[in-house]
C-alpha cells in the first residue's frame, strides 16, 4: 500500500466535540466523520496537519450556507474577526486534545522530518500541529510559545480577516482578488515564521495577502490544501499566475478534496467521480512539475467525493492515478515524499 501524507484535516475539532470521549473516537471511530485511527491504518495514512482551528459563529457548513452553495452564484460574506481573547481558549483546548491523542501512543506531534520518519517506521501517525488563522496568537511572543509547544505550520488566516490579514470568501464564480494585503502585524508574522522555520500555508489568504508573502519569505511558498482555478473558477482556488509563483518559490500545493472547490460548476454537491480529481492534479503538475504537488484532503472540514468519503478510502485515489497513467514513483511523491521534502527545505531538520 503507497503510504499517503496528508496535508489538513479537522479532526481535532471532533476530538474538542467529544470531551473525554475523544481519545476513544480516535482510537476506535464512532461511525461518522472522515478520519480516526482505523481509517487512517485501512487508507495507508502515515499522518499530517492536524489543524487548529476557531470556527465562527456562522461558517460554510451551516443549513443556509450549504443551501446557498449549492446553487451558484453565491458570495458569502466573509464573518467578523474573532477577538484574540475569545480565539485562545479554543486554540489551548484544541492543542490540549491533539496532545491527549498523542498519549495514546498512537500518535507522535512531530517537530522535525528526522523526528517524521522515525515515528511512521515505528507504526504511529506523524501528526503535525497546525493553526489556520493566527487570532489566537497576540504577538510575536505568543508565537515563540506556541513554536515551544510544538507548532510548526502556519495559516496567517482562514476566511475571515485578522490582525495579520484578510481570507478570501466563500464565493462562485469569484476571483481570489478580493481585498487588501497583509496588515504590518502580519507581515513581521511572516518575518518571525521564517526566523523560527514554521511553515506558511497560504490557502485561504486572498491575493492581495499571497503576494505580500510571496515577497517577503525565504521559505518555499505552500498552499496546504487548493485547487486550481482554471478548472473550477472558486475565491477559495488558485490561479495560474499564483501556482507559477509558488513553483518559482521550490514550493508546493496539496490538493483539496473538497467537492465544491473540484467540481467545474462549483456546486456544494459529491463529486461524483475521480476523474475531476485528476484533472486538477494534471493541471498542478503541469505548472509545479513532479515535486511540487501533494495532497491536502480536508477531511472533516468538507464535502468529500463519492468515491472517497473518508481515509479509509485514500486507497481509491491512489488506483485512479496509477489508472490515470501516473507511475509508482509518481504516485508516492505525490502521496506523502513531495509533503516530507517540503518540510525538509522549510525545517531544516
Amino acid at each position: 500500500m503507497i503510504p499517503v501524507f496528508d496535508g489538513h484535516n479537522d479532526f481535532i475539532q471532533r476530538v474538542v466535540a467529544a470531551g473525554d470521549d475523544g481519545p476513544r473516537i480516535w482510537l476506535e471511530g464512532d461511525g461518522t466523520g472522515h478520519l480516526d485511527l482505523p481509517k487512517a491504518k485501512a487508507g495507508g495514512m502515515i499522518g499530517g496537519f492536524f489543524a487548529i482551528w476557531i470556527p465562527s459563529p456562522h461558517g460554510p457548513n451551516d443549513d443556509a450556507t450549504v443551501e446557498m452553495m449549492q446553487n451558484p452564484p453565491f458570495s458569502m460574506p466573509l464573518p467578523d474577526e474573532i477577538p484574540h481573547d475569545l480565539a485562545l481558549p479554543h486554540a489551548f483546548e484544541q492543542a490540549a486534545a491533539l496532545r491527549a491523542l498523542e498519549r495514546t501512543g498512537t500518535l507522535d506531534i512531530v517537530t522535525s522530518v528526522a523526528g517524521l520518519r522515525r515515528t511512521v517506521a515505528d507504526g504511529r501517525i506523524a501528526a503535525i500541529m497546525h493553526m489556520e488563522g493566527a487570532e489566537a496568537i497576540r504577538d510575536m511572543d505568543a508565537l515563540h510559545l506556541w513554536h515551544e509547544a510544538g507548532l510548526r505550520s502556519l495559516g496567517p488566516v482562514w476566511s475571515r480577516p485578522t490582525a495579520y490579514g484578510h481570507g478570501v470568501p466563500f464565493a462562485f464564480p469569484s476571483s481570489p482578488d478580493t481585498g487588501d494585503g497583509l496588515t504590518e502585524a502580519g507581515k513581521a508574522l511572516v518575518r518571525e515564521c521564517n526566523q523560527l522555520r514554521i511553515m506558511l500555508d497560504l490557502s485561504h489568504l486572498n491575493e492581495a495577502g499571497f503576494d505580500d508573502i510571496a515577497a517577503l519569505s525565504d521559505a518555499p511558498l505552500v498552499a496546504s490544501h487548493s485547487c486550481v482555478y482554471a478548472i473550477c473558477p472558486s475565491a477559495r482556488n488558485l490561479t495560474d499566475r499564483q501556482l507559477r509563483v509558488i513553483a518559482e518559490s521550490g514550493g508546493l500545493v496539496g490538493l483539496n478534496y473538497a467537492s465544491s472547490f473540484l467540481r467545474e460548476d462549483g456546486r456544494r454537491l459529491p463529486l461524483e467521480n475521480l476523474e475531476v480529481m485528476l484533472r486538477h492534479l494534471d493541471h498542478l503538475l503541469d505548472i509545479l512539475g513532479e515535486d511540487g504537488v501533494a495532497l491536502g484532503s480536508d477531511f472533516d472540514g468538507a464535502l468529500m467525493p463519492r468515491d472517497l468519503p473518508d481515509a479509509a478510502a485514500l486507497p481509491n485515489l491512489v488506483k485512479a492515478m496509477n489508472n490515470h497513467g501516473y507511475g509508482d514513483d509518481l504516485v508516492e511523491k505525490i502521496s506523502s515524499e513531495n509533503w516530507i521534502s517540503l518540510l525538509a527545505r522549510t525545517w531544516g531538520n
